[in-house]
């Protein structure tokens, strides 16, 4: 749950920078002044995320898959889980690096993040922006990682008993990861090349973008 929420936190604010530089600004500000907050990250966000990665290998190391076999949903769902999961972790171990890592060792300002962001989303090579895809990509699999996971949660724990139950909260947690894409594609895409998927004229028409 603690990564769960701090994911949410983390593509809400970054969605933010639709209202440009400054409102981007103010919002990691706004994180950055909140009372103890090392001890926050440390045992709220990075000491989770740590022993939820290090368990999540191992158990798909460990794991049998066998959706080969047995070509059932729900087997593939596992494999998807467990495949989704080493990918997620490798792309936040990547995105840390840019930022967080630079931050703690190199003194990276927090207010060079959008311009860091948005040159590196924006940049091409051969024509093709290779970050930003691998941004869209790892947005992808983390929200899949953490939807079919809350779904799972529901079935494992008895919270979803009935097949009704079950395919309800699925449902529920689908659209809530197709949510949380597209709030985290919308602002990749924003940072790639100034436009957006979706904006609300009354939120962000007084915005600039710098």
């Amino acid at each position: 749950m603690p990564v769960g929420v701090f994911l949410i936190e983390h593509l809400w604010t970054n969605s933010k920078a639709l209202q440009g530089a400054d409102a981007f600004a103010g919002a990691v500000n706004d994180i950055q002044a909140l009372p103890y907050l090392p001890l926050i990250e440390i045992f709220g966000i990075f000491l989770p995320l740590a022993y939820h990665a290090l368990y999540g290998v191992y158990l798909a190391a460990q794991g049998r898959q066998n959706a080969l076999e047995y070509k059932y949903a729900r087997n593939w769902l596992y494999l998807m889980q467990r495949m989704s999961g080493i990918m997620a972790f490798v792309f936040i171990l990547y995105h840390l690096g840019e930022f967080r890592v630079q931050k703690w060792l190199f003194g990276m300002r927090v207010d060079a993040f959008y311009q860091t962001l948005q040159a590196h989303l924006s940049s091409t090579w051969m024509g093709v922006p290779w970050t930003a895809i691998l941004y869209l990509l790892g947005i992808a699999v983390t929200v899949f990682h953490f939807a079919n996971g809350l779904s799972s949660f529901c079935l494992s724990w008895g919270l979803t008993v009935t097949r009704a139950a079950q395919r309800r909260a699925s449902i529920a947690c689908w659209l809530l990861g197709l949510a949380l894409f597209g709030l985290g594609a919308n602002t990749v895409l924003f940072f790639a090349t100034g436009s957006r998927f979706y904006i609300h004229n009354d939120v962000f028409s007084s915005a600039p973008v710098r």
